[in-house]
């Protein structure tokens, strides 16, 4: 069967029934395992994707509201594909293509479309079903729901009896969306409490007076469809929020930065690992998924100036605040990029012990 998935999670799922040589293409979000990036890429976005995350909110909802599309299909390279099926979703119109946007085009060409739909966990494994049905793999769809099932109740098992934290996660930043759907679900395997947010539910829009009243003890920040990079490019915009510094939180340095795209905002095989990734961010269980899927946005209190200037620069940020004074730091990445040294005295400056070693030559010589 030739299969054209314009899912990242049904892609993820073709692949877990071990049937990706049956893949001929996919959407732009596919990414999952690797390799499918290889395969041809049937879509791409509407409009412009690097923008802040307020610009693309505002769009998103222009372009609902005037029935514009938000994805953009090549019909001609998937017709030429011949494509037996194709996936897609009817969960959300924003999130990824959906059977109206096939539709819509008009000029699509396949036998079969097979929508996943996923409110819950259990919808997920539904999905796995299905697809397993429609490739003929039964068996191998019924394996993959019970490793995953298995996965996440290993973790349950891990972190029982330990302290319940009040969580809040963000899907979205400018304005910000706080998680719902299957995410609830994970967090309450994970031995969390959720501080904002509703089982079963799409996430909503909240205003930041319900962030300060919920008060979380964890903030975790994983905006639909963004990588950790990408998310921790945008993260700076909350904390000119009012009250931000106030946030409990904050001021225990527990906001988490972390991959939306691939994890917390994905119904396909990576829920394991987004419930595995939330047993160490809530309780320290292990560290297998930190720097690749999250971060700590704050280094934890007692930290060492070199292990804070370390973090800053893993994360790519051009500062942190010195554990003492509050003041911001450059880092010495940031002031490396820069080009030259300012003499201010910066305390990572990369260039200040080659001058002091030119100035001893010059005294020496002279």
């Amino acid at each position: 069967m030739r299969v054209i998935s314009l899912l990242a999670a049904g892609t993820e799922i073709v692949c877990g029934l071990g049937a990706g040589e049956q893949l001929v293409g996919r959407s732009h979000e596919c990414d999952n395992p690797s390799w499918v990036k290889r395969l041809p890429q049937c879509t791409r976005p509407a409009f412009d994707i690097d923008v802040p995350s307020r610009q693309i909110d505002a769009e998103v909802r222009r372009r609902v509201k005037a029935a514009e599309p938000l994805y953009d299909l090549d019909a001609d390279l998937i017709n030429s594909l011949e494509p037996d099926l194709l996936i897609t979703q009817a969960h959300c119109d924003v999130c990824a293509v959906t059977p109206g946007d096939v539709r819509r085009n008009g000029r699509v060409e396949t036998r079969d479309v097979l929508a996943l739909e996923a409110t819950t966990l259990e919808d997920i494994y539904d999905g796995m079903t299905r697809i397993g049905n429609a490739l003929h793999v039964p068996r191998a769809a019924a394996g993959l729901t019970a490793s995953t099932q298995s996965r996440i109740a290993a973790v349950t098992e891990a972190v029982r009896g330990r302290r319940r934290a009040r969580v809040t996660v963000l899907e979205w930043i400018d304005p910000p969306f706080v998680m719902g759907n299957w995410g609830p679900e994970l967090i309450e395997a994970c031995n969390g409490e959720l501080a904002l947010g509703e089982k079963g539910s799409y996430s909503r829009e909240i205003s930041w007076d319900e962030m300060q009243s919920a008060d979380p003890d964890w903030l975790i920040v994983a905006p639909c469809g963004f990588s950790l990079e990408r998310t921790i490019r945008e993260a700076p915009a909350l904390e000119t929020l009012p009250g931000w510094s106030a946030l409990r939180a904050v001021r225990e340095r527990n906001v988490v930065l972390a991959d939306g795209n691939k994890y917390f905002n994905r119904s396909g095989t990576t829920i394991a690992d987004t419930a595995e990734i939330l047993a160490e961010i809530l309780h320290g269980a292990g560290t297998a998924h930190r720097g690749e899927a999250w971060l700590n946005r704050y280094a934890p209190r007692g930290a060492s100036i070199e292990s804070l200037h370390a973090l800053a620069c893993a994360e790519h940020r051009d500062s942190y605040a010195d554990p003492s004074t509050g003041y911001e730091v450059f880092t010495a990445d940031f002031l490396r990029a820069r080009g030259c040294c300012c003499g201010s005295g910066c305390r990572h400056c990369p260039y200040r012990a080659a001058a002091l070693a030119d100035r001893s030559r010059q005294e020496v010589e002279g």
